[in-house]
């Protein structure tokens, strides 16, 4: 592979007879055809958790339950050369808390090292990458730019990029992918909640977005990895999926995926959103919400992936939004109800918090300023018509 280029494999012509008369879509891990030569004689890393996977058939045919093998196992099982595991936020078998360190250690079932990218250092080191001649990414994505999986994706083409070592990206399906919405980053605040000035929900695969920060310069110092994208088969931008595997301890199902991009802005206020219970990202409460406007009450406790949520043991009062049609877009009317209806004595706004999720300080003024949610809107549009023109550049699919 040439040193800075981006390439990527095509997808292939035809599908078998199952496949086509169920319009399965197909992973790009599930194309070993596609990426294992790139692997073979190599000595290389995986940047991966637990929706790292190559789907097999259903024991139990006609079921309709996926089944499947952690992608480790398979390159591994083919006597490839795989030599450790990059884990991102949650670790590497998706059980950390969000934002809970990481740590280093050993992958008990298959003994390989694990290297952690979201403890000490986010970045893999050059002492990390030493000897190695390729590393693999593969995660699924929800398609949200504070969704720390696409930092950690820019992260590791930056550093292979320094190591000129190539990096070859498996494609997943974005559940978000067919809108492009929310406020665009802004460059003074960047973070890990978002590397680039994109909109909230930007509306592309991780291959995609691999291919626009590679090309665009986004990377630090403009290094341009050797990168090439392993795209998915049978799917279109309209193509629906419901992730067989939840993608961290706090999107449990579809609802709270496709939820996440509106809920989330709740992550920088005072204001839970419903960690700590079984309707995670798919409600919101707060023991400062007037009881007069919210009838809907829980109680957050310790839970898995959530061991401290917000207003723990506390009484709160907010919204059960389990049952509604979500939005295809940022919607703002949950958060500017909770603002609205709230105790004026209480703080809602973690303010350095909100404005590294919102990616720009101008919603919290917004809001405070007492502007609907289409006058705020409306001052997206600009912005997002100019990244729309940039990432039309880097659309893998139709």
């Amino acid at each position: 592979m040439a040193c800075g280029r981006s390439q990527e494999i095509e997808s292939p012509s035809g599908l078998s007879e199952t496949e086509a008369a169920q319009n399965t879509v197909i992973v790009a891990a599930n194309r070993t055809e596609a990426y294992f030569n790139l692997l073979r004689d190599k000595d290389f890393a995986l940047v991966a958790n637990q929706t790292s996977v190559i789907f097999t058939a259903s024991p139990e045919p006609g079921d309709g339950k996926p089944s499947w093998v952690h992608l480790a196992d398979s390159l591994l099982g083919a006597g490839l050369g795989l030599k450790k595991v990059f884990a991102p936020e949650h670790g590497y078998r998706g059980q950390v808390d969000a934002g809970e360190k990481v740590k280093d250690g050993l992958d008990p079932q298959t003994g390989l090292p694990v290297n952690s990218l979201h403890g000490s250092h986010r970045k893999p080191t050059p002492e990390q990458l030493a000897g190695l001649d390729l590393v693999l990414f593969d995660i699924q994505d929800v398609g949200v730019r504070f969704y720390t999986y696409i930092a950690t994706l820019q992260l590791v083409m930056e550093a292979c990029a320094e190591a000129g070592i190539p990096v070859v990206v498996l494609d997943r399906p974005n559940p978000n992918i067919h809108y492009v919405d929310g406020p665009v980053m802004e460059k003074e605040h960047r973070g890990f909640l978002g590397q680039t000035e994109i909109p909230l929900v930007y509306g592309m695969t991780m291959g995609e977005y691999a291919q626009m920060i590679n090309e665009e310069g986004w990377l630090q110092d403009g290094v341009k990895a050797d990168l090439t994208i392993i795209p998915l088969a049978h799917y279109t931008r309209n193509t629906p999926y419901v992730l067989p595997i939840p993608p961290s301890p706090n999107l449990p199902n579809q609802q709270a995926v496709r939820l996440y991009p509106s809920l989330g802005l709740f992550e920088g206020t005072y204001v839970n959103a419903g960690r700590g219970t079984t309707l995670q990202f798919q409600s919101f409460g707060a023991p400062f919400l007037l009881e007069s406007h919210f009838k809907y009450t829980y109680t957050p406790e310790s839970r898995p992936g959530a061991s401290n949520p917000k207003h723990l043991g506390v009484l709160c009062r907010g919204r059960d939004l389990s049952a509604v049609v979500p939005p295809d877009a940022v919607d703002l009317k949950w958060l500017l109800e909770a603002y609205t209806y709230r105790d004026a004595e209480s703080d809602f706004f973690k303010t350095e918090g909100f404005t590294k999720h919102a990616g720009t300080a101008s919603l919290q003024k917004q809001i405070a300023a007492g502007m609907t949610a289409a006058q705020i809107r409306q001052s997206w549009q600009g912005p997002i018509e100019d990244f729309k023109k940039i990432r039309a550049k880097y659309l893998i699919y139709d």
